[in-house]
């Protein structure tokens, strides 16, 4: 997973309220086995004209040419509610979004995006308001700046600043997935491992041996 630690990039305003997770990616383009191919079915339901259909409507944010190549949204107020689909992450992320600014998230959207390197930046609806503002002007030349480290956004003379968890921060800055993150505890485990494997050994002993009576 690829660490983040500032980013710079188009954003696309849509400031829309309650978009859920299967507005992020409907059912229908869930017939995937692997995360590949998803980002196709980002917004399907907005970015075509017919379901299941693959003509793109202009008018969606994401369609228009300004904010071709667009790699942060600026959304409403809990964006990501709805099912608890790890797909709405994955195709955000494949088709390239790194970030998503909203002034809250669905619980497990946030958690799943945390989990996937997607940064989900909470600012209040007048900041939201006044970036899509500046944004509108000119996408292609008002880039929006995110530093996590610094947890600011900047776009044009404004910042804004976000907290996020220390412990999602970490992860993201450090580009860790739970695995990651649990391996890097990985002499501590091995610690533990060796000591309960000294103190119950008859747990580790062949199936054979642990049948009634073959162990004292």
């Amino acid at each position: 997973m690829n660490p983040f630690i500032t980013h710079t990039g188009i954003a696309a305003p849509l400031l829309r309220r309650n978009i859920d997770t299967d507005a992020i990616i409907p059912s229908r383009e869930m017939k995937r086995v692997s995360k590949s191919g998803l980002g196709e079915g980002l917004f399907a339901g907005w970015r075509y004209t017919l379901p299941g259909g693959r003509e793109r409507n202009p008018s969606f944010v994401l369609n228009r040419p300004e904010y071709q190549g667009a790699s942060i949204v600026l959304a409403g107020d809990n964006f990501g509610c709805g099912s608890s689909r790890e797909h709405a992450v994955w195709a955000l992320a494949e088709f390239g979004i790194r970030a998503v600014i909203a002034s809250g998230f669905g619980a497990i959207f946030h958690t799943n995006c945390i989990r996937n390197g997607v940064l989900p930046v909470c600012l209040g609806e007048d900041d939201i308001n006044a970036l899509a503002l500046r944004v509108q002007r000119d996408p292609q030349s008002n880039l929006v700046e995110i530093d996590l480290q610094k947890s600011l956004v900047r776009c044009a003379d404004l910042e804004c600043s976000f907290v996020l968890e220390e412990g999602a921060r970490y992860m993201l800055l450090n580009g860790l997935d739970p695995i990651a993150l649990t391996l890097q505890q990985n002499e501590l485990i091995d610690k533990y491992e060796r000591v309960r494997r000294n103190k119950h050994a008859w747990a580790f002993a062949p199936f054979e041996d642990r049948v009634e009576g073959a162990l004292p």
